[in-house]
């Protein structure tokens, strides 16, 4: 069984998923031998025509001129400039074969009464009709009409399959969401580890479809519908799931946006036929992925401007609708998942429709410990394998994070012949999708020597800087698309920061570029994603945290960190916005004084860590202190990446 960690595992082939009907077998009708022998009767005469003797054409003057003056030419027929005509005896030209028929083309500038003076006076036959084709009427209108009659035979084949044209023009309304039968592919809240939390808040969901009639008793009203919010990859699709396999019950699901077409009015239909299909196999449960597609707020925009479209407005009211029609007997209940739930419209969230939110986050040290688990259920592991070690070196990853990394793990013990995972697969697996993949580039010695006094000034900078995280490991290996890495990571998961603690950061991501400063005195292009970064975090100091005095305690920055698209929907003034711009540029440039300053004073250390990256390219955590000469303190060794 194959798993999608964000979706939960997917059904194998011919399991878990209900197959379309079949449509009724194909069968070689009356109208199949007509269609047969019309294109044959094509062919028949296609073929004859090729085998008519061609007309050798000759050009107008001379020869045309001087066969009419000898009596050669004894009858012509024109259609506007265009002659075909007969010779009196067998002439030969231009093919060595003698003929009687040719043709021509009297040209625009001719002298036409000349002409007719001539062809007068030697006796030829004219004639002012249509060219002869050399085919009777009735093949000129077999021809010209078989594919209309091929096409319209095509037509009444596609109608006799489909019985009529409402059932072809109905099919765009019906829903596509795939259904999971119980007695499928079961997903269980075994499968899902690191949200316990969402578990718990789902389990009463599980008690209503399991036994409803407990409920009723009690006059209890389980909610209609239950809205699933969190980053990607944190598993609610497969919680999702897990809740109609717990509960033993259908599933039917369908992304938002498959419910949108262009045709209008198509994303209603197939709502109404989503909710009439689930009813009528009630109990069961709609799940809908990606609510904010068509959920977005009909309201919402930029100075008063709407950002929604009839389609997508139609396709959510018609979902309101469905929902508002729901009871306590109805046995339906409606699970949707979305990444943004601060931009649905007020409607989809007051009670009586998604009157539940479960929040989804990342999982704890615990929790990724638990998802390793799950997913190296079907994986042979080395006995150096140390999932929960595994677990404390990947803070932030999500559920797909850790299946990704497990899978990346089994990839590389496939390439290198092992019959088990080892440690060393995991470490070099994290390494790939953190750091990146190794490139193979030819650096000069002074690219090499400078990318490690860069790298070197991370490090020294995150070792001697209080409140950073420790250096995990630095190489000067190209990996995507950085000639260089430092990996910080912190001993624990961490939800909140200090000003300390993110003036740190900012220091940490200033060291490259100061540490060019300090030993070759010039600049390079190297620390474009280091400024980006420290930039973002300097603003949101200044502007969502109310880490600065002139700015207070007041967020002038969106959470989004995007700002209005049109002129004067700003919430904030220019003065406030340049104030922003000026306090930001100060934070930055005194942490810059600050880590000129450091390295300067620690020349030494910088010098021998960036020897040592020259010499072995990679340094681990123990290696990277001891060739700076600093003492590691005791409790970063337990989170130190395993080698």
């Amino acid at each position: 069984m194959s798993t999608d960690p964000a979706r939960g595992p997917r059904p194998p082939q011919g399991q878990g998923q209900q197959q379309a009907p079949q449509g009724p077998r194909f069968r070689v009708g009356w109208w199949i031998w007509w269609i047969i022998g019309l294109l044959a009767i094509n062919f028949f005469f296609a073929s004859r025509a090729t085998k008519a003797p061609p007309r050798v054409r000759i050009p107008y003057s001379p020869y045309f001129l001087t066969q009419v003056k000898a009596g050669h030419v004894a009858s012509i027929t024109s259609q506007g400039t265009a002659v075909q005509g007969t010779f009196t005896v067998a002439e030969s030209y231009a093919g060595g074969k003698k003929t009687k028929q040719f043709e021509t083309e009297i040209p625009a500038f001719a002298n036409n009464d000349a002409l007719s003076s001539v062809l007068q006076k030697h006796g030829v036959v004219v004639n002012a009709k249509p060219l002869d084709t050399g085919a009777p009427w009735w093949e000129n209108l077999l021809v010209g009409f078989g594919p209309t009659l091929l096409f319209i035979g095509l037509i009444y084949f596609a109608f006799r399959r489909a019985g009529n044209m409402q059932n072809i023009l109905g099919t765009f309304g019906r829903s596509s969401a795939r259904r999971y039968q119980p007695a499928g592919d079961k997903v269980t809240f075994a499968d899902v580890a690191g949200i316990d939390e969402a578990k718990e808040e789902l389990s009463e969901v599980v008690d209503f479809l399991r036994d409803p009639e407990r409920y009723r008793k009690l006059g209890a009203r389980i909610p209609h519908g239950v809205l699933l919010s969190g980053p990607p990859g944190t598993g609610k699709t497969l919680l999702a799931r897990a809740v109609a396999g717990e509960a033993n019950v259908p599933f039917f699901s369908q992304a938002a946006s498959e419910f949108v077409e262009a045709i209008v009015g198509v994303g209603a239909s197939r709502v109404r036929d989503l909710f009439k299909t689930a009813k009528e196999a009630a109990p069961s449960i709609i799940f809908i992925d990606e609510l904010d597609a068509i959920g977005r707020s009909r309201t919402s925009g930029v100075a008063g401007f709407s950002g929604g479209n009839d389609e997508r407005e139609q396709t959510l009211n018609q979902i309101l609708t469905e929902m508002d029609g729901f009871d306590s007997s109805t046995g339906v209940i409606v699970i949707a998942a979305t990444n943004r739930p601060d931009v649905l419209d007020d409607a989809l969230l007051r009670p009586g429709r998604f009157d539940r939110r479960v929040s989804v986050q990342p999982p704890d040290r615990n929790g990724r410990e638990a998802i390793l688990k799950v997913h190296t259920r079907g994986v042979p592991l080395g006995d150096d394998v140390d999932l929960a070690g595994i677990a404390s070196t990947t803070p932030g990853m999500v559920g797909a994070d850790l299946a990704n990394l497990v899978n990346e793990a089994a990839l590389l013990a496939a390439r290198r012949n092992h019959t088990k995972v080892q440690e060393a697969d995991f470490t070099d697996a994290l390494e790939k999708i953190v750091l990146g993949a190794e490139r193979k580039v030819l650096m000069s010695k002074e690219d090499k020597e400078r990318t490690a006094y860069h790298e070197g000034g991370h490090a020294l900078v995150g070792m001697l800087t209080p409140g950073a995280d420790p250096v995990r490991k630095i190489s000067i290996i190209p990996r995507g698309l950085a000639l260089g890495v430092t990996f910080s990571a912190p001993d624990a998961d961490r939800y909140s920061y200090s000003r300390e603690e993110l003036m740190a950061k900012i220091k940490v991501a200033l060291g490259g570029r100061s540490a060019e400063e300090v030993v070759y005195g010039d600049l390079t292009t190297g620390a474009e994603s280091d400024f980006q970064q420290l930039t973002q975090i300097a603003r949101s100091m200044v502007g969502r945290w109310g880490m600065d005095d002139k700015i207070g305690t007041v967020t002038v920055i969106p959470q989004d960190g995007q700002g209005p698209l049109l002129p004067g929907a700003s919430g904030i003034s220019d003065e406030t916005q340049k104030l922003i711009d000026d306090e930001v540029r100060t934070i930055v440039s005194e942490a810059h004084d600050e880590v000129i300053s450091l390295l300067s004073d620690n020349r030494d250390k910088l010098d021998s860590l960036a020897h040592a990256l020259l010499e072995h390219e990679t340094l681990d955590q123990p290696d990277a202190y001891k060739a700076a000469g600093i003492e590691m303190p005791p409790d970063r060794e337990l989170a130190a990446v395993p080698a």
